[in-house]
């Protein structure tokens, strides 16, 4: 069984994947905007490629088909989501003028470190993507083996965000992917995943927290690095037991106007805000209000027609035709009307013990569809966070024994 294990290629662990959906790096993040705001992934991939194909909306993008180039001529350069938007219009010059910020190429949004998505072949062993992860890879971009025959080329319209490249579309491996994969065949690392996350040693202390009544404008950086690091800002109180969190995660399912939160409210009441309930009524007076002392007129604007857009007016002069009014939600599900079949997160952290199994602590993971765990102690002290990247070193260093 456990040869077995070590047998299997990604193009096992591709089976069932969505194709990519793509953005030209020469998209600007308008363009982005839209996509991000109809799709069920909270990323869309980014592609630079010496070739053009028109999308059905006449952009110019890498989506479309092609045959006649190699592959060097085409490729994943990054991946950009809604809180790479809300961080990007959370800058001050961007605040003045959202319209004007949002007609940049996506490419000032990706991130200035290598490595982050990495393309490799369905032939790849499951070691080899380990190892690529535990490196720094967040995303592996894997050329998905069914070619479409050339009658249902002739006969198909290439979707306006989808890359074929050389008959091939292509989907991408993460964390989350893998660790799946493992939990599937989790018998054989026995007794390894019912040691607890202490005895392993796996929980981190290196953590990035806010106290709740600070400025969420505070958290705007460590949102940034958590993006990176695939983890969360915790939010906690003054003798450090944990609240709540600002999660990327959570901010993903939101939409670009959040920056307006982030930047005049209190981490608390961001927490609020975001929650999947939808935003309270007076978090958005109070935002409008705050946007208007500060002048910041465009990001008003732009505030103001988002809310518009759930049947009411923000202004001061409508409060009454506001409360009669349901609000549109942050969340996804204000995006776009597939809501049921999109996954929404709440604020709320999700916890585990520091004698909690490592099996357990993978099934909380996967289940709420984050990459980490907080771990506190029963009075609610914050000790540390567990990642799927520590979770992986483990089962790295036992599949090293039985290799």
């Amino acid at each position: 069984m456990a040869v077995r294990l070590l047998s299997h290629e990604l193009s096992d662990l591709c089976l069932g994947k969505p194709a990519l959906r793509s953005l030209s790096v020469t998209s600007t993040i308008a363009e982005a905007l839209e996509v991000l705001k109809t799709s069920d992934d909270n990323f869309v991939s980014v592609w630079s490629c010496d070739h053009k194909a028109k999308t059905s909306s006449g952009f110019e993008s890498a989506a479309g088909f092609c045959d006649n180039y190699d592959d060097d001529d085409c490729r994943c350069v990054g991946k950009v989501c809604m809180v790479d938007v809300i961080c990007y219009l959370c800058k001050d010059e961007n605040l003045v003028s959202p319209s004007v910020a949002l007609k940049e190429p996506v490419s000032v949004l990706l991130p200035k470190i290598p490595g982050l998505v990495l393309h490799v072949e369905p032939s790849c062993s499951l070691l080899e993507a380990i190892d690529l992860i535990l490196e720094g890879a967040q995303n592996l971009v894997v050329p998905i083996k069914t070619k479409l025959s050339n009658k249902r080329k002739q006969h198909q319209k290439p979707s306006p965000t989808v890359t074929v490249h050389k008959g091939r579309e292509f989907c991408w491996l993460t964390q989350e992917d893998v660790i799946r994969f493992l939990l599937s065949s989790i018998g054989l690392f026995s007794p390894v995943p019912a040691f607890s996350i202490d005895t392993l040693g796996i929980i981190s202390s290196e953590i990035l927290t806010i106290e709740y009544h600070f400025p969420a404008s505070a958290a705007i950086g460590a949102i940034s690095r958590t993006l990176v690091d695939q983890t969360s800002v915790a939010v906690v109180d003054s003798e450090g037991c944990l609240i709540g969190e600002i999660s990327p995660f959570t901010l993903a399912c939101c939409d670009e106007t959040v920056a307006a939160a982030v930047k005049t409210l209190s981490s608390g009441d961001l927490m609020a805000y975001i929650d999947c309930g939808g935003p309270p009524e007076d978090l958005v007076r109070v935002v409008s209000s705050r946007l208007k002392e500060r002048n910041l007129n465009g990001m008003l604007e732009h505030f103001s027609m988002s809310m518009s857009y759930g049947g009411f007016s923000s202004s001061s002069s409508d409060e009454e035709s506001m409360a009669a009014s349901p609000l549109p939600r942050s969340g996804r599900y204000s995006r776009s009307m597939s809501y049921s079949a999109r996954m929404v997160r709440r604020a709320e952290a999700i916890v585990c013990h520091p004698k909690s199994s490592l099996v357990a602590v993978m099934i909380q993971a996967i289940s709420h569809r984050v990459n980490y765990v907080w771990v506190i102690e029963d009075d609610c002290s914050l000790v540390g966070i567990v990642t799927f990247s520590d979770m992986l070193k483990v089962f790295r260093e036992h599949l090293e024994t039985i290799a």
